[in-house]
């Protein structure tokens, strides 16, 4: 359906208006093409000659150029005399295919009306600029989508269920991860928990001690396991008020997270494919920023274009009212993806953090300005007091064996006064306790409170003089290791606790519903009556983007190139992308005679 508010010259089978058929009572002239014409000849005398009729549009809006029996306009630019085809434009691509094939979806007039509306919007300025790189961004963004959108797709089902996870988990192992309260909430000893667990497990060093953060809360004792993988550890938890075992499970990495928390995390990390299979989530993380910028640059062209009968803010973030078939599809889609555009960016740049190839480059960019995340000292000098090097660690041997640091043995100071010196130092909230793994180690008392406002202040403590080796405020952390820890946290779920988990649902949610869309969009523009199956056409011409002026092109190019320096599968998949758009172009330029016009345009 047009657009009222952009009308177009409609067209007539003659470039002059005919004379009157003196036969006839009611002549019936014919709309004049707005072309350049000689003056209109008089009408031939007639019984009852009437006013030329004014032509009108499919929809009954009067259409663009002179009456018929008048002089025509001089010729302008438009969809009506095409000296130049029409930009394409992502509410029309693919229309001149379709009419070739036989039949479109939709008319031919909304993909003349809205290209003409967006070369008037943007005749000059930044907007003529960003019109001339339109095409580019279009097919680009038809392409990533179009290759990408499977990898994103599992990504996003697997964000879900990782956010989900936390309250799952909460279920799941209910009876290892809280206790009843007594009435006299009376905790026994932390270091008779942990005994209680190394009993139920000897010949297990303890290698991280969680102390119970809640009243209802299980303490939880981590054991070294050789039996298990790298970044996993026994956990056993233990009732802090009767210090008996509850059971014991797996815990995977520095979140603790537990048997069904770990295989939904290695499922969205790498679909339990090894290394092998974070290719996957990496060329997703690498790509989705690009497919979210090139489509809030479109969006944002197409409304500033067609000026649709919703306000300019309103129409940017709700989809419009009674639109059918394909344009209603690009209207939730817009729609969705402004409210999600932001969310989708910051979900790409901190989940590169976690890639193969972009994550060490991410880290080394972080060394070289300032920005990796400093660690407490967790050593001690063997002469830490000066005099003969062995002052402070009297007894050490016997508290340090073959099964690795024991809390408590000999002349170590113990967990009870351990953490006695981590609140003298302010250390308030949930706290997780690192056991020295070498005979030379210091205990370390790190806070874990994640939540915003986040506690990660951490202190080292000798093991048997009971002396604060080291403190480490995350006040004093650089600005840019800040900024990544709430990033990994945000991203992981844990900065804001139930509100970030239902937010990163919402996200991976619209993301599905942003690919769906798209993919269904790419449906509906496929023609409708050939014999066979056919694909819908791309909705830019071949070639685009050696269209774009050199003085925008050549920047961009240098900003790509650097990018994908940083990102080698961004990089990588650009290359191919141009190699491939370019030796298509060149096989349609030798094949151009033999087809026909509608097959050109992909």
């Amino acid at each position: 359906m047009d657009d009222p508010a952009q009308p177009r010259p409609a067209r007539s089978r003659s470039t002059r208006p005919q004379s009157a058929n003196p036969q006839s009572p009611h002549p019936e002239p014919v709309q004049a093409e707005p072309v350049q014409a000689p003056p209109a000849e008089p009408q031939a005398p007639g019984p009852q000659a009437a006013e030329p009729k004014t032509a009108r549009r499919p929809d009954g809006s009067p259409a663009a150029g002179p009456a018929a029996g008048q002089a025509a306009a001089p010729a302008v630019p438009g969809p009506a005399t095409e000296p130049a085809p029409p930009e394409p434009d992502e509410g029309a691509a693919g229309a001149t295919h379709e009419s070739a094939a036989g039949a479109t979806r939709e008319s031919d007039t909304e993909s003349d009306t809205e290209s003409a509306a967006e070369a008037a919007a943007g005749s000059g300025g930044p907007g003529a600029r960003a019109r001339t790189l339109r095409p580019a961004v279009l097919r680009l963004h038809f392409y990533a989508g179009l290759l990408i959108a499977p990898f994103l797709l599992v990504a996003a089902v697997t964000g879900f269920l990782y956010a989900a996870s936390y309250q799952i988990e909460k279920v799941v192992y209910a009876d290892e991860l809280t206790v009843p309260v007594p009435g006299n909430p009376n905790p026994a000893p932390l270091s008779a928990q942990v005994e209680a667990a190394v009993a139920a497990h000897p010949g297990k060093p303890v290698t991280q001690v969680w102390p119970s953060a809640e009243d209802d809360a299980t303490t939880r004792v981590l054991l070294a396991d050789p039996a298990l993988g790298t970044s996993e550890s026994l956990a056993v938890f233990v009732d802090p008020y009767t210090a008996e075992v509850r059971g014991d499970l797996v815990s995977y990495g520095s979140s603790g997270a537990l048997p069904v928390r770990a295989w939904i995390s290695e499922l969205h990390r790498h679909l339990h494919l090894g290394e092998p299979g974070r290719f996957y989530s990496e060329l997703a993380a690498s790509w989705l920023w690009v497919v979210a910028l090139g489509g809030l640059f479109l969006w944002l062209r197409r409304r500033r274009a067609t000026r649709g009968p919703l306000p300019p803010v309103r129409g940017l973030l709700l989809p419009e009212r009674g639109l059918r078939g394909r344009r209603r599809s690009l209207s939730w889609h817009g729609s969705v993806g402004i409210w999600a555009v932001l969310g989708l960016l910051f979900l790409s740049a901190t989940g590169l953090t976690w890639s193969k190839y972009a994550g060490a480059n991410i880290g080394e960019l972080r060394e070289q300005l300032r920005g990796a995340t400093p660690a407490v000292t967790a050593t001690v000098e063997p002469g830490g007091s000066g005099g003969g090097g062995h002052e402070g660690h009297e007894g050490h041997g016997e508290a340090h064996g073959e099964s690795g640091h024991r809390p408590g043995a000999g002349a170590d100071i113990g967990l009870d006064r351990l953490l006695d010196i981590a609140a003298e130092q302010r250390l308030d909230g949930p706290v997780v306790i690192t056991v020295p793994a070498e005979e030379n180690g210091a205990y370390v008392v790190t806070e874990n409170d994640k939540q915003w406002p986040v506690h990660l202040d951490a202190v080292s403590v000798h093991p048997m003089t009971g002396e604060v080796v080291d403190t480490l405020a995350f006040a004093d952390f650089p600005v840019l290791a800040q900024l990544s820890r709430f990033g990994i946290d945000a991203h992981m779920g844990l900065f804001l606790g139930l509100p970030n988990q239902l937010l990163l649902m919402a996200l991976a949610t619209g993301l599905v519903v942003l690919i769906v869309l798209g993919y269904r969009m790419w449906w509906q523009r496929r023609p409708t009556r050939d014999t066979g199956f056919r694909a819908a056409r791309p909705p830019a011409a071949r070639g685009a983007w050696r269209k774009a002026p050199v003085h925008l092109l050549l920047p961009l190019l240098a900003v790509a190139a650097v990018v994908g320096w940083y990102l080698p599968l961004f990089g990588w998949g650009l290359l191919l992308f141009l190699a491939v758009d370019a030796v298509r172009a060149a096989v349609a330029r030798r094949r151009d005679g033999t087809l026909a016009p509608g097959d050109r345009a992909g």
